[in-house]
């Protein structure tokens, strides 16, 4: 019977060998530009993120700006993402929040970072591992579809439950490279619709596989 260590072990060998570099793929140059581009991501693609911050952050270069901005001008540029009145409320929200209550700087502290609107959990830890390098799992789509495929997590487990999960399977220093490794694996190789089965090489601990193990 294979176990979940097998199953990792497995599954971290793969991702050194397909995506030995993979990286955070949302565009930013200053810290708070990160908080916003992750806010933006729910419900999207980080590709349409990043079309749309290209012009958004030109247009607004910091976070004064970004406190004093129109409202209806911020929605109209973010409205291909979905949900543009939320996120736009959210866009003007955390700056603000940034200013009067943080001096302008973004906070390390995941509880702190989740005071900032429309940034949970998932976002805190996407914030805490790209700009502070501290060690986080944060499990968006496509780690719950990996890790629910793997066996590694049930298929009513929240996101919460899952990274708690996977916590304790891979080792604190890999977090931070695991985490983007399977979202590259899911984005990439493991998708939703069309999984690469074939040439998967953790196939055998999959649950869904489309081949002979």
């Amino acid at each position: 019977m294979k176990t979940n260590k097998e199953a990792i072990a497995a599954l971290i060998d793969a991702l050194d060998e397909q995506f030995p570099n993979a990286y955070c793929e949302l565009e930013y140059s200053k810290d708070y530009e990160l908080a916003i581009a992750v806010m933006l991501s729910a419900q999207t693609t980080d590709a349409k993120v990043n079309s749309v911050t290209r012009i958004l952050f030109k247009k607004y270069p910091n976070l004064l700006a970004f406190s004093e901005a129109n409202f209806l001008n911020i929605e109209e540029i973010i409205r291909p993402l979905g949900l543009s009145k939320a996120k736009a409320k959210n866009i003007i929200g955390i700056a603000t929040k940034l200013i009067n209550d943080y001096d302008g700087k973004l906070p390390s502290d995941k509880e702190e970072l989740q005071k900032l609107p429309g940034i949970g959990n998932k976002s805190a830890g996407v914030i805490r591992a790209e700009v502070f390098k501290i060690p986080d799992l944060p499990v968006d789509t496509h780690i719950l579809r990996i890790a629910q495929r793997l066996n590694l997590a049930n298929e009513n487990d929240t996101p919460l439950e899952v990274e708690n999960k996977l916590k304790k399977l891979i080792p604190e220093d890999r977090w931070i490279k695991s985490h983007h490794q399977i979202i590259h694996f899911g984005r990439y190789f493991c998708t939703a619709k069309k999984p690469n089965c074939e040439n998967c090489k953790i196939r055998a601990f999959c649950k869904e596989s489309r081949v002979g193990n």
